[in-house]
């Protein structure tokens, strides 16, 4: 689960995302987490499965991502659901308002990981798929794959 790049270490990835939604634009955003939840966070024990972004007030919060408790954090640990807020430029977050209020777009989460020590998450402006798009996409990747063991087998 873990895989490093750019100086990035992936925490959770919610793959079901890209299956669900056709993702238009993806944004980084830091994530206020307390004491018990970033050290949860950075042992993995994070599940973005279902989790989704809103934005309340003019700024931008992230519902259903659940936080394993801590276990050595005793009567101190979180909520595992509890909402947690997410931290954009105002811009950015007003260009989200504007898009968001469009049909059909929601803010999904696709990705938390560790960016210099700081807790990040990939916050992806999505369209949700048809059930013909997400077929359409399975039978693409399986023509794919076809061709891969194609290739492998004449090289061999």
């Amino acid at each position: 689960m873990e895989r490093q790049e750019e100086g990035k270490k992936i925490l959770a990835q919610n793959r079901k995302a890209r299956h669900d939604y056709f993702i238009e634009e993806t944004f980084e955003a830091g994530i206020v987490l307390t004491g018990t939840e970033v050290k949860s966070a950075r042992q993995g024990r994070i599940n973005l499965k279902d989790s989704y972004a809103y934005v309340k007030n003019g700024e931008l919060y992230v519902l259903n991502m659940h936080i394993s408790p801590y276990e050595p954090g005793n009567r101190f640990n979180h909520d595992p659901l509890r909402t947690r807020k997410l931290l954009l430029h105002r811009r950015e977050i007003t260009r989200l308002i504007g898009k968001t209020r469009e049909e059909g777009y929601t803010l999904v989460p696709l990705s938390v990981y560790l960016r210099r020590g700081r807790i990040k998450v990939e916050l992806a402006l999505a369209k949700g798929k048809k059930l013909h798009d997400k077929r359409e996409a399975l039978r693409e990747k399986a023509v794919r794959r076809e061709a891969e063991r194609a290739f492998r087998g004449r090289l061999k």
